[in-house]
């Protein structure tokens, strides 16, 4: 596509919207099966019921947000023309010496993946340190 002022709104956008869908994956979609369980039982000791379903639930839609985050990512490649051509050497072709092929490209969404991480990782230390119930450092 070409350079316009709404190619580049259209890619900031799909930025904005990757980095939307990475904060959901790693704090939206655990924090909302897990409430959603919580609300499906009445006791202090539930069945094993809501258990399995946040066990199966949450890696589940992890797996179909990553692959919406990774539409996402083509579609932002298509938008500026950064499309990678991923060289994918697979492991029983891979030289026994230890050497690192480093050729692979990377892409918008690597960099917003290792951001959200770093976001998640950072609110998740200050919510334990700062809002946890009984939470914190012991001895505080």
């Amino acid at each position: 596509m070409g350079t316009g002022a709404g190619t580049r709104v259209l890619a900031v956008g799909l930025i904005a919207l990757m980095a939307l869908g990475s904060v959901f994956l790693w704090l939206g979609i655990p924090f909302l099966w897990i409430y959603g369980a919580s609300q499906m039982v009445e006791s202090s000791q539930p069945s094993l019921g809501p258990y399995v379903l946040v066990l199966f639930g949450i890696p589940i839609s992890m797996v179909l947000v990553g692959k919406a985050l990774s539409r996402l990512n083509r579609v932002y490649g298509d938008v500026t023309g950064t499309t990678p051509t991923v060289k994918v050497r697979t492991p029983w072709l891979r030289s026994m010496r230890g050497e690192r092929d480093t050729d692979r490209p990377r892409t918008i969404l690597d960099v917003v993946m290792v951001i959200s991480v770093s976001v998640a990782l950072a609110l998740f230390g200050l919510w334990f340190l700062f809002f946890a119930e009984g939470g914190g450092l012991p001895g505080q």
